[in-house]
């Protein structure tokens, strides 16, 4: 047992790397510094929990999907669109086996299953997971052009024209319609402009 919990723990270790790797893209719209890949995970986690909610789909299935999505690009790093025309992308199934080798076997398995689960967009989990990162990235362009980066409406756009449930359609609508200190206008009491 301890071998297998080595394996955990060096996986716990590669995992946090995911903190300090950023999101490439991002630089092409003029982000200096854009937010790292485990904060793209979080949100995309909880955005995928709602979505599913509504979507009559299992919240803690898809944010489960969701925050699991990116755990490859600890090997791959970030590989934005443009960068994936011109390099083999890597199989995110194969990446995962390699990085849950060693593991207790039902961890591994159930790793593997989520990572292939997740890339067959298949299951209705899965599909608000899928939603959610197209979502968040959406949502990441609001705040960024909020602070003057004017390029990132590529990918307001280009996240938003992605989205497939009705749930997530309608949801990035009403993101849309918003500012991104709405919420804290509300908060506080203060009328919206």
């Amino acid at each position: 047992m301890a071998d297998d919990l080595s394996a955990v723990a060096h996986f716990l270790y590669e995992a946090g790397t995911l903190k300090h790797a950023r999101r490439t893209g991002w630089w092409m719209a003029g982000v200096r510094d854009p937010e790292s890949v485990a904060e793209h995970a979080w949100r995309t986690s909880l955005i995928a929990s709602v979505i599913a909610k509504l979507e009559g789909a299992d919240p803690a299935r898809a944010a489960y999907l969701a925050v699991w999505h990116d755990t490859q690009e600890t090997r791959t790093g970030d590989v934005n669109y443009l960068g994936k025309k011109y390099s083999t992308e890597a199989d995110p199934q194969a990446v995962t086996a390699d990085q849950v080798a060693g593991m207790p076997e039902l961890l591994a398995v159930t790793v593997r299953e989520l990572i292939a689960e997740y890339e067959a967009k298949e299951s209705p989990e899965s599909i608000c997971a899928r939603d959610a990162d197209k979502l968040e990235c959406m949502l990441q362009g609001i705040e960024y052009k909020a602070q003057g980066y004017e390029n990132a409406q590529r990918w307001i756009d280009n996240s938003r024209a992605r989205v497939v449930t009705e749930t997530g359609k309608r949801l990035a609508d009403e993101l849309l319609s918003q500012g991104s200190l709405d919420w804290l206008r509300t908060a506080l009491g203060e009328k919206q402009r």
